[in-house]
Parts: structure tokens; sequence; C-alpha cells
């Protein structure tokens, strides 16, 4: 029996995939649940199972894309698994071979010597030179065909310049690849790019002192790993303070449907994560409801599956508000482009020790630039900076504004 293996549909909104990686060759024998491909979507990297065991046959190409449905690989049920290989027959003795016959010697060719150079050789014609001196290539780097070397109209017109920048060109390795973008990249492209043509994008920034955050930090998050098997990063604190300034500027968490604007009365957090196939925007589904030990253990346990490849489409859906950290990277600002269909994302950074005034005072503390962009059409300037300022406030004073005056109860200790 053939079996005919088809693309399931990764999501309701995906209709066509791409064959990213075939894992096994044409005619492997292969078994029941084992991974034969890697295809791309437009939101995430999937594993193809192989629905039985049996030799399989390629129906599609690596980086073709089919649609969902569509067949990509036949699998032979009734073919025998391999047998285990046996061990080496002994060698049957073989005559020595006959030596072969001695071949006459081949009289060796006749070479002609080359034409001896002369006053036409290397010289263009006046209408080759013409040509040359508008492509400005030196003669010098053209070989003529015509009488005596001459370079002709023709040898002009087929002469190349070499591709070199700036100054001239010199003896390294001047190579360059090409590789098809995967379908996923693409999307991300398409979507950053509908961001900026179709969305009224502006970014106000701020600055954190984080303070208070390191002397917590500092302080408890040996005891909070101890306890709850998971380090006490900054996303807590950042998600948690996004949620609270959600609630008071609820535009903020809002999107634009066609002639409507539709306001979420729950906070979905997409935070950004660095995967092996591009960038990953898993998302935290009420974050809302979490405790500081609830966001960092989902924030964990996102990041591995997106850095394993294992991320679904589903955890990548229907975030209202988005959370990047270029700060890993070292980023010390920027203006983050909006994840569509969302209307604001804020952007974190490195944490850098700076000069600044407290209490009128010149004093050195670690700061962190933070950046919120957002789409004018839907929020004003009152909210955008009122937002990035209650951001700021909860960060800066965390136990009062996000612990309510309870620290250890906050991180459940």
């Amino acid at each position: 029996m053939v079996l005919e293996m088809k693309v399931p549909s990764p999501g309701e909104s995906i209709t066509e995939v791409e064959i990213a990686t075939w894992l096994v060759k044409d005619g492997d024998y292969v078994k029941k649940d084992q991974a034969i491909a890697e295809v791309d979507s437009d939101k995430a990297t999937l594993e193809l199972p192989a629905e039985a065991s049996g030799v399989i046959t390629l129906k599609a190409q690596e980086g073709d894309s089919v649609a969902v449905g569509q067949v990509v690989c036949l699998i032979d049920t009734d073919a025998p698994a391999p047998a285990e290989t046996a061990a080496p027959a002994a060698k049957a003795e073989t005559p020595a071979p006959a030596p072969a016959p001695v071949a006459a010697p081949t009289p060796a060719p006749k070479v002609e010597a080359p034409a001896p150079a002369s006053y036409a050789t290397g010289t263009p014609s006046p209408a080759a030179k013409k040509i040359l001196e508008e492509k400005q290539i030196p003669a010098s780097q053209v070989s003529g065909t015509g009488k005596g070397g001459r370079i002709t109209k023709e040898d002009a017109l087929k002469a190349q310049p070499a591709r070199h920048s700036m100054g001239t060109p010199t003896s390294g390795k001047r190579g360059e690849k090409r590789a098809k973008l995967s379908m996923l990249r693409r999307k991300v492209a398409e979507r950053l790019v509908a961001a900026k043509n179709e969305t009224a994008m502006l970014t106000t920034f701020n600055e954190v002192d984080m303070s208070a955050i390191y002397e917590i930090r500092n302080e408890y998050k040996d005891a909070f790993k101890e306890r709850h098997n998971v380090s006490l990063g900054f996303m807590s604190f950042f998600t948690l303070a996004v949620v609270r300034a959600l609630k008071l500027f609820p535009d903020v968490n809002s999107m634009i449907d066609d002639k409507e604007k539709i306001t979420y009365e729950y906070c979905d957090i997409s935070i950004a994560v660095s995967g092996p196939k591009g960038l990953m925007v898993p998302v935290i589904r009420n974050a809302e409801n979490l405790s500081f030990r609830g966001v960092e253990a989902e924030v964990k346990r996102l990041a591995i599956r997106a850095r394993e490849g294992q991320i679904t489409v589903d955890e990548m859906t229907g975030g209202t508000f988005t959370i990047t950290n270029g700060g890993v990277f070292g980023s010390m600002l920027s203006t983050p482009i909006i994840n569509p269909p969302q209307s604001a994302i804020l952007g974190m950074h490195n944490v850098v020790d700076r000069a600044i005034v407290r209490n009128g005072q010149i004093v050195v503390a670690p700061v962190m630039y933070i950046a919120l962009s957002y789409d004018h059409r839907l929020i004003d300037g009152r909210e955008s900076v009122g937002f990035l300022v209650e951001v700021k406030k909860a960060l800066e004073n965390p136990v009062e504004l996000l612990m309510n005056n309870d620290l250890k109860n906050a991180l459940e200790l």
C-alpha cells in the first residue's frame, strides 16, 4: 500500500508552507512519527512527521512552496525494513589480472606558434575606442579578435567592466553568495514594511534609574531561584509595569479594525525572542493575572520552545502589546517597529552606569533608555507620553507600585 502524505494545516489563516529542509533522502526507509522534513509557514517552522513506516518517495524539492493539503511524499508501507548489515563474507581468491598491452607511443601534438604581435595588437578601432571609454574599460583588459589582434566594435560591446568599488581592485577574495529567504523571513519583511507604510508610527523616549530593581535582584535573586527554579530577571518587572500602565491608558491596549477601535480588557503581552530561524514573538496570555514568578516561568518556557524550534503558531498569535529587549545584544537606543495589528511596542535597552541628578546631587546610577513606538492614528501624545512615564515610575519604585509594599509576598518567598 502506498500512503500519500499531505501537508497538514498549521493554523487557520495559513494556506501554504515552504519545504525548508528534507531530513531524509528519496528512497530512505522511515519509521512512523520520524521527523522527515522541516516546513516554514509565515509564522513558524514546524516538523513534518512520517504518518507510517516504509520507503519514502519525495514529491517536492527544498524551497518549494506547497499548498496545505498537497501531497509532498509517498510512503510504501509494504516495503520491508532494511536488514541489519551482515558480516562481510570471506574474500574469494581471484587470479592476478593479465598485464595490459603496451600501447604504441602517441606522437606529441603539433603546437602552432602564436601570431607575432604587431602595431594593431590591442589597439581598438575608433568605434571600439568610444565604447570602451563610455564603459570606462581600459583597452589593456580586452582581447582583440580582429586582424593582427585589433580590438573590434564587437569585442568592445562584449567587454564587461571589473566589479569593484572605490579604488583599485585588490587580489583578495571577492565572492558572494545567494540564498532564498525563508517564508518566515519574507513574511516578517512584509509585515515590517506594512507597519511602516500603513501606520502613523511615532516614537517617544524616556530613561529609567534601575537602582531599585538592581537592589531587589541582588538581595533576593538567589532565594527566588532556589524557591521557584527560575531566575528573577528584568522581564517580570517590565511586564508588570506595562500591565499597570495599560490599565491606566487603555487606548495603548487597543487596535484599529477598519473603522472601529477594539479595546482589550486583558493584557496578552508579546515578547520578542531570537530563535534559530529569526525573530519569534510568543505571547504571555493574561499577564494581568500573573505574579513575578508566573511571568518569569512563562518567559523561560516560551524562550526555550522558540530557540528549540518547537514554538507553535497559536503561541505567537493574538498579542495586544509587545515588549522587545535589544539590550541583550548591546543596543543603547532604538526605535522599535510596531508589531501589527497592535498599536504600540516598548523597547528595552542595555543598562549603563551614567551620571544623573538625584535629590540635587550628581550620582552614578544604572540607567536604561526605553522607547515606545505607537500608532498616532489611535494613540495621542498625552496617552503615549503618560504611558511611558507610568512605566518609568513603576520601574523606579517597584515595591510600592508593583508589589503593594509587600516585597516578599510579591516574590512568593
